[in-house]
């Protein structure tokens, strides 16, 4: 059944993706063939816009028809996120001083659909639409929402502070950077790896200190740290730089703390040794105290 279920959603997400970032289509016909008259008359100024929606309507009555109730769920927000994706490529290639929105765009939309395609690779059972983290928390809502009107406002009021490349490019290689560490703590972790902390130990879990984890105890929180202060710095947001780092820090104390209680009741003193040996990865969280 999970194996099934790995192939049937999974396929699902693959192509919905690809279908929504398929709007790329749209803008490439522009630039590759103005010169012929009815692209130039239709796909530009309002008229792209309208053929963009005109493009997304028909994708989602082709995935209305294609897919029923759950299936249907998975493909329409695997399509939103490679529609968001293909928009922040068209920004990103595009002559405007929202390039670096548009890294933001890809870099955020990739985090998510990959959260969910990596998880039906390697922890089917524990699949659902919640694997994309599109509702993670109230706090993480009002953060994404927060970071996109300090760029607005910035960009309108004071566009100079948005254009240092350097700076940005610092923050999209930090998004790189965490967001492979944490896509290789998942594959690491395997089926041992998932979003919700565990209360109870499964049979099949067992204790992970290979790979990126003989060198971070919690490599997937170090990438999602460093992955989610990039994206602010890669956006030149002052104010959201500083309330990220702050907000993510104390979010992954926590979540280390409350982990690992559970690592330690699962594990017992292999836990322990291997704690006392391995870094959590994070600056000043050194995660649960436990008496000599």
């Amino acid at each position: 059944m999970a194996g099934s279920k790995l192939v049937l959603e999974g396929r699902i997400s693959i192509i919905s993706f690809i279908l929504g970032l398929g709007v790329i289509i749209i803008p490439l016909l522009v630039k590759f063939g103005a010169h012929i008259d009815w692209i130039f008359d239709y796909l530009t100024d309002v008229n792209g816009k309208i053929a963009i929606a005109a493009y997304i309507t028909v994708i989602n009555g082709f995935l209305l028809i294609m897919y029923k109730g759950p299936l249907y769920k998975v493909a329409v927000r695997a399509c939103f996120l490679g529609f968001a994706f293909g928009c922040g490529l068209i920004l990103s290639f595009a002559d405007t001083t929202w390039t670096h929105f548009g890294w933001y765009m890809c870099s955020l939309s990739f985090f998510h659909y990959s959260e969910y395609l990596v998880t039906a690779m390697i922890n089917p059972r524990s699949l659902s639409l919640d694997s994309f983290l599109l509702n993670h928390s109230v706090e993480y809502i009002i953060a994404a929402i927060s970071s996109w009107i300090e760029f607005t406002v910035e960009q309108l009021l004071i566009p100079e502070i948005k254009q240092v490349s350097w700076l940005s490019l610092v923050g999209l290689v930090m998004v790189l950077c965490g967001e492979s560490m944490r896509k290789a703590a998942m594959l690491t972790a395997g089926s041992n790896f998932n979003h919700i902390v565990q209360n109870e130990k499964a049979q099949t879990h067992m204790l992970v200190t290979t790979g990126v984890y003989a060198f971070f105890r919690h490599p997937s929180y170090v990438g999602w740290f460093y992955w989610s202060i990039g994206t602010q710095i890669m956006l030149c947001n002052p104010v959201c730089i500083l309330g990220y780092t702050f907000a993510s820090w104390r979010f992954f104390r926590e979540r280390i703390e409350e982990e690992e209680i559970s690592l330690i009741h699962f594990f017992g003193e292999d836990y322990i040794e291997y704690k006392k040996k391995v870094f959590t990865g994070l600056p000043f969280i050194s995660g649960i105290k436990v008496n000599s």
